[in-house]
């Protein structure tokens, strides 16, 4: 399996998830107990208000399995007819989950005020793992709100991985 392949894959994938208004979050090429699974990743894109900024996403805006049904019909139909990838695999299309990871400061402002894990890649105050309500950005810097009235920044730049924490 080349890298060349998994690129076509990718942009396959990116064009019909593009055509649903949807975007691709990841596309992955794995060896599982099954064989070789090629997991498609979709998502609803940032919404903008009409000053640009980011709008903080509503939890149930998220992708549903209707959605990723019709993505799946689709793209199988396509990749089948131009066969990227050189051996046989299942094609598996879902979302991030509940739990997604953050990627940039376009996610740090559309998750606002969920509950968020971040683990920094250098301490930040003696600290390198963060778990409290995301506040969002303050210039560089993430803010998490870690207890009553308690604010945690964390420089973006040091953020070494980030995800949304399941609230039930």
């Amino acid at each position: 399996m080349s890298g060349e392949e998994l690129e076509r894959a990718r942009a396959l994938a990116d064009r019909v998830v593009r055509s649903y208004g949807l975007e691709l979050f990841d596309v992955q090429l794995r060896r599982e107990a099954i064989g070789w699974v090629l997991r498609v990743i979709i998502d609803r894109p940032p919404r903008f208000g009409e000053d640009g900024e980011v709008l903080v996403d509503d939890i149930d805006a998220g992708i549903g399995i209707a959605e990723c049904q019709q993505v799946s019909d689709d793209l199988g139909a396509v990749l089948d007819v131009e066969d990227p990838l050189s051996h046989e695999y299942t094609l598996e299309v879902s979302s991030p989950g509940l739990d997604r990871p953050l990627r940039g400061a376009i996610d740090y402002r559309r998750f606002a005020g969920r509950l968020v894990k971040l683990v920094a890649s250098s301490p930040v105050d003696g600290q390198s793992h963060f778990e409290g309500r995301l506040g969002g950005l303050d210039g560089d810097d993430v803010l998490i709100e870690v207890g009553r009235g308690k604010q945690r920044r964390v420089p973006l730049a040091l953020v070494g991985r980030a995800r949304l924490d399941v609230e039930f």
